[in-house]
């Protein structure tokens, strides 16, 4: 959600900035209680009952119905990895001057490696190359202040909110919420009810504040900055950030990496439950790796759709679908089968 999300700032245009200073902040309080309450449900839901793969926690969540979840997630992976793939080339051809595929070419090498060598290496990347990320978000941000705070001071005291902006915020949280029974392996490590819950309010709010730094910072460039299909990357090029714009670059690729990498191995390890249950052993290395070269590849034909398409067709959308499959069912069943039980 970070890496591939933010690193672009398309999603923050596409479901906060259209909507008004006031109306994207709004959006974004929508998004973080959302985020919250569902992703600390889920982490609880996977400790408790000690499913760490999406397939498992939607058999205990919905029973034979856990197919559903499934045909969307895989609908949802693509785009994702989609999106991704059409942001990476891109930024190769219009930083480095590259072609399309070079882009989508490095992405495949390094994410098939990375899920080559599993769940522990990926933690960690997506741990540390956080850290990197928040850097880079900050300073972009500081910069801009530095630079004219003048149209951001502007566009505070007009207060302007358009249109719904609490509809869009509750779609965002909801296709992005979407990936997290991809990411139960990490739930392996919560030893208690407490820290389960804690941690998803902690995620959501982790989440959601590079979406507020966007927010206001696009506020200096506002309204061009709506017709944007990698909005972060054209605002520095516009106010001449050279210096940042080369860590952007760094920065972007690497989340795209990490993100890509990230939902494959939640895949993974779907693919290795059901085949430890069948065989008693999950799938090779070599089987993770090649996974993701197919997936990637898949991917790299849907995003000659464009990025601004898939964001703004293909996520809404899909949105819905989780809200029935997956939202609903663990704000009512989900809840009911945990809290019956002691602590």
């Amino acid at each position: 959600m970070v890496g591939g999300g933010y690193g672009t700032g398309r999603e923050i245009v596409e479901y906060f900035t259209s909507y008004g200073f006031y109306g994207g902040l709004l959006g974004l309080g929508v998004a973080f209680i959302a985020l919250s309450l569902v992703l600390a449900l889920t982490f609880e839901f996977a400790r408790f009952f000690q499913v760490y793969d999406y397939r498992n926690f939607f058999k205990r969540l919905l029973g034979r119905g856990w197919v559903a979840y499934e045909v969307l997630i895989i609908l949802q992976f693509l785009l994702v990895l989609a999106v991704l793939a059409s942001a990476a080339g891109n930024i190769m051809r219009d930083n480095f001057g590259l072609p399309y595929g070079v882009g989508l070419t490095i992405m495949l090498v390094v994410v098939g490696l990375l899920t080559f060598f599993g769940r522990d290496i990926i933690a960690k990347v997506l741990t540390f190359w956080s850290f990197f990320l928040y850097i880079v978000f900050i300073a972009f941000f500081i910069t801009v202040f530095n630079n004219d705070w003048t149209p951001i001071a502007k566009a505070f005291n007009n207060a302007e909110v358009i249109g719904s902006w609490w509809l869009s915020g509750f779609k965002y949280a909801l296709y992005n919420l979407a990936i997290a029974p991809l990411l139960l392996y990490i739930a392996r490590d919560f030893n208690s009810r407490a820290e389960a819950l804690r941690s998803g309010v902690v995620a959501g709010a982790i989440a959601i504040v590079p979406a507020l730094i966007f927010q206001v910072a696009f506020f200096a460039v506002y309204p061009e900055v709506l017709d944007q299909p990698i909005p972060v990357y054209w605002m520095m090029t516009q106010l001449g950030m050279t210096v940042l714009l080369v860590m952007y670059s760094v920065m972007l690729f690497g989340t795209f990496i990490e993100t890509g990498a990230g939902m494959l191995q939640g895949i993974n390890e779907r693919l290795d439950a059901f085949m430890i249950e069948k065989s008693g052993k999950g799938l090779a290395r070599t089987t993770h790796a090649s996974i993701a070269v197919v997936a990637i590849l898949v991917s790299a034909v849907l995003s000659l759709w464009g990025i601004t398409n898939l964001i703004a067709d293909g996520y809404g959308t899909m949105a819905w679908g989780f809200l029935v499959v997956y939202v609903i069912p663990l704000l009512s069943v989900g809840i009911f089968r945990v809290f019956k039980s002691r602590l």
